[in-house]
């Protein structure tokens, strides 16, 4: 199996998601014959956050290219961002690294199609949802891609910077959210959601969400198996 490389820290809470669920699915997949072998670049928060609420996209993508370079000298040969929003420089990175990255959105798009979706809503940070590196690729497959009114951005933004960041989640947080999808629903007749950014799954699921949820962290971490095991 190839050794996977892990860009994480954006923020700790979905970098434990991604390492917890690619050891355990992988084991469950082997019959308890194989686990993976994983390197991590954490990146400082902090740092890359405050890139890109300051729009300083060339700073950021050199700081995660220089993450992406360990990992590769590590020896990793999948190597992924595990965290929606940093694919605001997804295309950066991969010129300075000469690493073709496994894409969030790609995977994500590619599970919509599966599913035949024509409309979908998205849930993120304000970047993800306000910008277009998380839906150039739906647009390019002629799926529709929604996203909330601003005041309900704002709010979703929020509730993702103050809350979720920090592994905090929320009875009335939930409902909340529930209330902007069903609301979407409503007024622009989404089938799904997209939970865009990689905590979102620590409080939206099929069984709690008014609308069925495509969880970018499940669905890019099995991804991230079938690489792996290809041709190992």
């Amino acid at each position: 199996m190839k050794k996977i490389g892990l860009v994480g820290g954006t923020g700790p809470e979905s970098t434990l998601m991604y390492y917890k669920e690619l050891n355990t699915k992988i084991d469950h997949l082997t019959n308890g014959n194989t686990m993976p072998d994983i390197v991590i670049e954490s990146v400082n928060f902090r740092k890359a956050w405050e890139y890109v609420s300051s729009g300083n996209y060339d700073k950021l993508g050199g700081y995660l290219s220089e993450k992406v370079n360990l990992l590769k000298l590590a020896g990793a040969e999948i190597i992924a961002l595990t965290a929606g929003t940093m694919h605001i420089v997804f295309d950066d990175i991969e010129k300075r690294t000469n690493v073709s990255l496994i894409s969030i959105p790609q995977a994500v798009c590619e599970e919509a199609l599966k599913r035949k979706y024509k409309k979908v809503g998205l849930l993120g940070t304000i970047f993800t949802m306000e910008q277009n590196y998380m839906k150039k690729d739906f647009v390019e497959a002629g799926i529709e891609i929604m996203v909330p009114s601003k005041e309900d951005r704002e709010l979703v933004a929020k509730r993702i910077f103050e809350e979720l960041e920090f592994g905090i989640v929320k009875d009335t947080t939930l409902q909340e959210f529930n209330a902007i999808i069903h609301k979407m629903q409503n007024d622009y007749r989404i089938e799904a959601v997209i939970l865009g950014c990689t905590e979102l799954p620590l409080l939206l699921n099929n069984e709690n969400c008014v609308l069925p949820c495509m969880d970018s962290v499940e669905i890019h971490i099995n991804k991230l198996i079938r690489l792996a095991n290809m041709n190992s």
